[in-house]
């Protein structure tokens, strides 16, 4: 990749599309293809494939997806499942016929097995049961990475894969009942405060424990991915530290300022006890993640209330 390539970002309009977008630019890699949904609609076969024979990217990354958090994931099981698959699909034969040699495709960490020793190494996939509530995106993902190996192993391109941590930082999504962890707690501690609320309820016992990543780290990790030579097919990238559901919910408050009491409500279920991923071939490579969880939840907040205040604020 140099800086006349011509890179395709898939969901350049999502916090992890926007944000590969962003660090592509701010290193000079300028010559960069979008279409938003509305122009092009990647569970479209033949839309998809019409896009790519007209701008034949040399490189694609494949940030669009259907995501969402535990509520979304096991109330909308086949919406998550289909449309993944197809996005999947869709880009990765339309990439190799258009002539693209160089495609990385961006997972998630729910690919691995629920109870996959920890913390989660690359080699684990598809060694046991994944865990129930976000089955269906996970196989989706499982999916498509595992067509990315087959290209590369039948037609020798350079498709490969990484595996993100739990993301979170600008363009998230703040749904009241879709988002994920971290701006779903940011949205609901901001509104207790600004109701004077005496407790915030939060789902499960808060003793899982979680990895978030700020995705402008998860943008420098896609570039820097990009740029090996003959990367491995799959590649875990987080921070490598975890911290409980309550200790996040602690450090949201403290940012948000909210003083009342938290509260959890055991009826709701907890997902994966422990989810923290082995990032050390990534290191080994020479990258690790630079922005800690305080200073990300720092930055993230103020993002919210001016996006709030504009009424831009993503929450679909």
């Amino acid at each position: 990749m140099n800086p006349s390539s011509k890179i395709y970002v898939a969901g350049h309009n999502g916090m992890v599309g926007s944000a590969v977008v962003r660090r592509l630019h701010s290193l000079g890699f300028t010559n960069t293809v979008t279409a938003s949904s509305s122009e092009l609609d990647l569970t479209r076969q033949q839309a998809v494939e019409d896009f790519f024979q007209a701008h034949k990217p040399d490189v694609v990354v494949m940030a669009a997806a259907k995501v969402g958090g535990i509520h979304a994931n096991n109330t909308y099981p086949a919406d998550f499942g289909y449309q993944n698959l197809a996005i999947a699909s869709n880009t990765i034969h339309a990439a190799y016929q258009s002539g693209v040699s160089r495609f990385l495709f961006l997972g998630s960490s729910c690919i691995y097995p629920k109870l996959a020793p920890q913390p989660l190494r690359e080699d684990a996939l598809l060694t046991s049961q994944l865990e129930p509530t976000n089955e269906a995106y996970a196989i989706a993902k499982i999916a498509g990475l595992k067509l990315c190996e087959y290209y590369r192993k039948q037609y020798g391109v350079t498709y490969h894969s990484l595996m993100p941590t739990n993301l979170y930082g600008p363009g998230d999504n703040y749904h009241p009942d879709n988002s994920h962890l971290l701006p779903a707690l940011i949205r609901r501690f901001h509104e207790a405060k600004e109701a004077d609320l005496p407790e915030v309820t939060m789902w499960g016992t808060g003793t899982p424990l979680r990895e978030l990543m700020h995705a402008d780290d998860l943008a420098d990790a896609v570039v820097f991915a990009l740029q090996i030579q003959d990367p491995p097919s799959i590649l875990n990238a987080g921070t490598g530290v975890e911290h409980s559901i309550k200790q996040i919910a602690e450090l949201v408050a403290k940012t948000v300022g909210y003083t009342g009491k938290i509260v959890n409500d055991l009826s709701k279920p907890d997902g994966t006890p422990r989810k923290l991923m082995d990032v050390s071939r990534l290191r080994e490579l020479g990258w690790t993640a630079q922005i800690a969880l305080e200073e990300g939840i720092d930055k993230t907040y103020p993002l919210f209330l001016e996006q709030l205040k504009q009424g831009s604020l993503r929450a679909k």
